[in-house]
C-alpha cells in the first residue's frame, strides 16, 4: 500500500492576486473551478491503493488544509506543520521518519499539492509502473515527456532501461533555449516533476548517508513533537537547526540508486498565469474567460473576473486578473515578473500580498467591507456550530448585526441568543464569545471602532481551535 505525502507549502507569488500568502495557490480552484489544487492532487489518487494521506504544511496553512480534507469525506490524515521551511530534503525526512513510526515501512509517494496532471489514468499508470522499482530499494522520480523546449525546468537524463523505467544518469539545472532545444531533439530528457517513489526507510538510509545532519536535527524536531487536533507540531527549536537543501540537492543528485519512469498526463506546474492560459480550455479567440466577463475583439486573453463584471475591448494577449481588492493587467510574455509587483507591495508594507479582503478562519471566513481612520466593517460567516474564540480587545469596540440565522452571544457575564436584525454591542475590554448553535451558516455584521483596529488586538481566553497562548490574563479578568 502507498502511503502519499502531500507537500503543500509554498506562497505562490507568481500567480498574484489570485494567490496569497494566507491563502497561496494550492488551496485555490485555478483548474476546474471546483476543487482547489490539493484536493484535485488527492482525488486522483483514487484507483490506487492509498493509505489515509500525510499533508506537509505549515502553520498558517493549518485549518485550511485541514478543512479542504474534511471537504473530501478524509479522516484519519496527518498535517505535519513545520515551523520554519527548509526545503523539501528535511520536509520528507520528517514524514518518512512518522512514517516508519506509524506505519511498517510503506511506500512513500511524494506529491506536490500544486500541480495540474489532466490525464489521471496516464498518472496511476505510471505509478502503478514505479511500484516494482521501489519494492526492489530504488528512489524513483517521474521524468515528464517534454511537449516542448522548456527552460523553465530542470531535466533529467535517461539511462539503461531498467525494470519498468529507467536508471538516471544526470539531473541538469534549467537550460538556455538552445540547449533545452537540444534535449527535446535528443528524446533522451524529460522534465523533472519532483514526484518520488520511494520506501521510507530506503530514504532515510540514503539521506544518513549523504546528508546526516538532516536527518539528526528532523529525528530531534520529530521526538520533540506535540500532536494537536489534527495536526502534528514539530518541535521549532530542533528543526531551526536543520541544513536547508531540497531532495534533488541531497539525496537524488548524489545515490546511486535513482531511477526514473516517465509521466504523459497532461502534466504542468502551473508557475504563472501564462502557463494556466495554454492548458485551459479556450474559446474560438483564443480566449480563457472565468467569471463575469464580456470580451469584444479580444484574442490570446486570460481573463478572471472574482466579484464583478469585467470587460475587454480590442486587446491580444493579455493577462486581466480581478479580486475584490486588486487588480492586475499584464501581457501574457511578461507574467513570470509578478513576483517584483509583489516584492514592491512587500516593501511598501502592503496588505495585498499576505490577505484578501475575505480571510478564512476555522470557524468561517470574514470579508473586509469597509474601513477608515478609527472604524473597520466585516462581513462575518460562522459554520453551523462553529465558536468564535472567548476574547477581550484593548483597543476596540465592536457592534454585531445579525443579517440571517441564530448567534449565541457571550457579552461579559450574560449570554443571550440574536436573530435576523437584532444586535449587541461588546465595550473596549468586555469578554465576548461568538457562536452559531444553528443548522444554517450565520451571518452578521461586524462595526468595529478604537484608535487600534488589527488582527493582533486579540487576547484568546478560551478556543476549541488551540490558538490560546500561554497564560493570556489573569485569572480574574478571565469571566465570561
Amino acid at each position: 500500500m502507498l502511503l502519499p505525502i502531500v507537500m503543500a507549502g509554498g506562497s505562490g507569488s507568481r500567480l498574484w492576486p489570485l494567490s496569497r500568502q494566507l491563502n497561496p495557490k494550492q488551496f485555490l480552484a485555478l483548474a476546474d473551478g471546483q476543487l482547489s489544487m490539493l484536493q484535485a492532487t488527492l482525488q486522483r489518487l483514487d484507483g490506487l491503493e492509498t493509505a489515509q494521506p500525510m499533508l506537509i504544511c505549515n502553520e498558517q496553512h493549518r485549518f485550511l488544509a485541514a478543512e479542504q480534507l474534511r471537504q473530501l469525506g478524509l479522516d484519519n490524515f496527518t498535517i505535519l506543520l513545520e515551523p520554519v521551511g527548509r526545503n523539501t530534503a528535511p520536509a520528507l525526512a520528517l514524514a518518512a521518519l512518522q512514517a516508519v513510526e506509524a506505519v511498517d515501512d510503506p511506500l512513500l509517494l511524494v506529491l506536490a499539492a500544486d500541480h495540474l496532471i489532466q490525464d489521471t489514468g496516464a498518472f496511476r499508470a505510471s505509478i502503478e509502473q514505479a511500484v516494482p522499482l521501489a519494492v526492489d530499494g530504488k528512489l524513483v522520480t517521474f521524468g515528464i515527456v517534454p511537449s516542448h523546449a522548456e527552460t523553465g525546468y530542470g531535466y533529467i537524463k535517461r539511462g539503461a532501461a531498467l525494470g519498468s523505467g529507467f536508471s538516471v544518469s544526470r539531473f541538469v539545472e534549467k537550460p538556455d533555449a538552445a540547449t533545452a532545444n537540444g534535449y527535446l531533439e535528443s528524446g533522451e530528457y524529460y522534465w523533472n516533476s519532483g514526484m518520488f517513489l520511494f520506501r521510507a526507510s530506503r530514504y532515510l538510509q540514503e539521506l544518513e548517508r549523504f546528508q546526516p545532519e538532516i536527518l539528526h536535527a528532523c529525528r530531534k524536531a520529530l521526538i520533540g513533537s506535540q500532536r494537536d487536533l489534527d495536526f502534528i507540531r514539530i518541535d521549532s527549536v530542533a528543526f531551526a537547526t536543520c541544513p536547508d537543501d531540497s531532495i534533488d540537492y541531497a539525496v537524488m543528485e548524489r545515490t546511486a540508486e535513482a531511477a526514473m519512469v516517465p509521466l504523459d498526463a497532461g502534466w504542468s506546474d502551473v508557475g504563472s498565469w501564462s502557463a494556466l492560459w495554454e492548458v485551459g480550455a479556450k474559446d474560438a479567440d483564443g480566449n480563457l474567460l472565468k467569471g463575469d466577463v464580456l470580451a469584444h475583439d479580444s484574442h490570446n486573453t486570460y481573463v478572471h473576473a472574482d466579484s464583478r463584471l469585467v470587460t475587454t475591448l480590442g486587446v491580444d494577449d493579455l493577462v486581466i486578473v480581478e479580486t475584490k481588492d486588486a487588480l492586475l493587467v499584464a501581457h501574457r510574455d511578461k507574467v513570470q515578473e509578478v513576483k517584483k509587483i509583489v516584492d514592491r507591495l512587500r516593501q511598501d508594507g502592503r496588505n495585498e500580498p499576505i490577505n484578501h479582503r475575505e480571510v478564512y478562519r476555522p470557524w468561517g471566513l470574514y470579508d473586509s467591507i469597509d474601513n477608515g481612520t478609527r472604524y473597520q466593517v466585516k462581513h462575518i460567516t460562522v459554520k453551523p456550530g462553529a465558536k468564535l474564540s472567548v476574547q477581550m480587545h484593548h483597543h476596540r469596540a465592536e457592534h454585531w448585526i445579525v443579517v440571517s440565522g441564530t448567534a449565541k452571544v457571550t457579552n461579559g457575564e450574560s449570554t443571550i441568543l440574536l436573530t435576523e436584525n437584532q444586535s449587541t454591542y461588546i465595550p473596549v475590554g468586555q469578554v465576548h464569545a461568538l457562536e452559531n448553535p444553528g443548522v444554517i451558516p450565520l451571518e452578521l455584521i461586524e462595526v468595529q471602532s478604537g484608535s487600534y483596529l488589527g488582527e493582533d488586538d486579540i487576547v484568546r481566553f478560551e478556543d476549541r481551535y488551540g490558538r490560546v497562548a500561554a497564560n493570556p490574563a489573569p485569572a480574574e479578568t478571565i469571566k465570561a
